[in-house]
């Protein structure tokens, strides 16, 4: 499930959280970077399980505009499509994804309200309307459209962004990922699959004889970027001129340290690869001129590293 980028920015986040906390063990860390990557999965989960509820919103609506006084002909007769759709049975239905929602003590019940203006957001849209009207009614269809609802309505909603880090300091910027893993289980469903629980890293879902698992390569990582903050911080410091280290922002710090770590403890990863990576982590945790901070300066102090015969790549 969790990709080298997500694992990258998990390790950067342990670190930098352990430079803001002044220290804390190696051990310590590695707990909380497991933790983190658990929680990814646990979000995928409570997201996925989003789909009865706002269904169930749908068949109370329904129900309370039946027992009107004096009801219209459409709501005596109304369009059940939604409220009866094939992929919140599937997954009502479905004994391990009950187990993992379950196990999790997870609900939405006390959400009702982000519930329902969800539910009214959605009501309002194109997309939903041509569905409704639409003469096919099938799992695949169902699943197209909770598609459309995950990637338009719960990215950059305040109330949703509210929830979560009501119920986990994990599941800060993990959202997008979560929903997307969400969309692939649609997709899976709409082929006939059963639901399953996603490895928690990709390595696992791959199998590849030979490669090397991604938890090895998180912790690996910041087991080196641990070993060598102090080191790293220092070559940090002398490159800058006219910066004193407290002047150097915490999160370019961190980043360039979690990237110099990489750079001279895996060499199977070509250098740009690892430069890449961080300059673009550096656009969403860093300051507006982080990137071109953070790319100058670890081109200039691999190549150093480089030039030391520290860093030798296969």
């Amino acid at each position: 499930m969790l990709n080298r980028r997500i694992l990258r920015i998990k390790v950067f986040k342990v670190l930098y959280g352990s430079m803001l906390g002044g220290g804390g063990t190696l051990a310590e860390a590695e707990s909380e970077l497991d933790m983190s990557c658990e929680a990814t999965r646990d979000l995928y989960v409570f997201m996925l399980g989003i789909v009865s509820p706002l269904t169930a919103v749908a068949r109370e609506r329904i129900e309370i505009a039946r027992r009107k006084f004096n009801p219209t002909e459409e709501e005596r007769n109304p369009n059940m499509k939604f409220a009866d759709n094939a992929l919140a049975r599937l997954l009502d239905e479905d004994p391990d994804f009950v187990k993992a929602f379950s196990r999790r003590k997870f609900s939405w019940e006390q959400y009702d309200l982000f519930l329902k203006k969800i539910y009214a957001s959605v009501t309002g849209k194109e997309y939903y309307a041509r569905y409704m009207a639409s003469g096919e009614s099938s799992l695949a269809e169902d699943c197209r459209l909770f598609t459309r609802i995950f990637e338009e309505e719960f990215v950059d909603s305040p109330e949703l962004e509210q929830i979560l880090e009501d119920m986990s300091i994990w599941w800060n910027d993990d959202l997008a990922y979560a929903l997307t893993y969400c969309c692939r289980t649609f997709e899976s469903f709409s082929r006939g699959e059963r639901w399953h629980l996603y490895p928690l890293y990709q390595s696992d879902m791959k199998k590849i004889p030979g490669m090397e698992s991604d938890r090895q390569f998180a912790h690996k990582l910041l087991q080196n970027a641990f070993a060598g903050r102090q080191r790293y911080s220092d070559m940090i410091s002398e490159a800058v001129s006219n910066w004193d280290q407290d002047r150097i922002v915490s999160t370019d710090m961190a980043l360039i340290i979690t990237g110099l770590a990489e750079a001279e403890n895996f060499p199977s990863i070509p250098v740009k690869v690892t430069i890449n990576e961080y300059v673009e982590i550096s656009k969403y945790y860093g300051t507006p001129k982080s990137n071109i901070f953070v790319n100058g300066l670890l081109d200039r102090l691999i190549q150093k590293l480089a030039d030391d015969g520290r860093i030798r790549k296969i």
